[in-house]
């Protein structure tokens, strides 16, 4: 992968799509990888998060939408911060979602690399960002 940004892409598209073998192969090869979905536990290991994630996709793609992407890189590692909007169809009809995110990107050998995604529990209505302001000195 070209950078994390492109991963990023690949990321949420794996989940628009529900494909799983494109989701797999954005993280990174080792046994130390970690995801949390929004209330749930902590999945450590490829073969704990493809089971997690093929468990998700048995229900249907999953519609989200990275937005506010705050970032920040280094030479070989890169950590996201975000706002995932998600689309969710229930008896009541349509409904919109958003989950705080934060996806952490490694450089290795084979290039960027996943290796950490946490999403915290969701809520009905985007949550306001803050931000300090910065201090002039004059």
């Amino acid at each position: 992968m070209a950078s994390p940004d492109d991963v990023e892409a690949q990321f949420y598209e794996a989940l628009r799509e529900a494909d799983i073998d494109k989701l797999m192969a954005l993280w990174a090869d080792d046994d130390e990888v970690i995801c949390v979905h929004p209330g749930g536990p902590r999945l450590v290991g490829p073969l704990a998060i493809r089971v997690a994630f093929e468990a998700m996709f048995s229900q249907g793609a999953i519609q989200a939408r990275p937005e506010r992407v705050r970032k920040l890189q280094t030479l070989d590692a890169a950590v996201h911060n975000l706002v995932e909007r998600i689309e969710l169809h229930t008896g009541a009809g349509p409904r919109t979602g958003f989950v705080l995110a934060t996806n952490v990107y490694l450089k290795t050998a084979l290039g960027w690399r996943l290796v950490a995604h946490h999403a915290s529990p969701g809520t009905p209505h985007e949550t306001p960002e803050i931000v300090e302001a910065p201090a002039v000195l004059h």
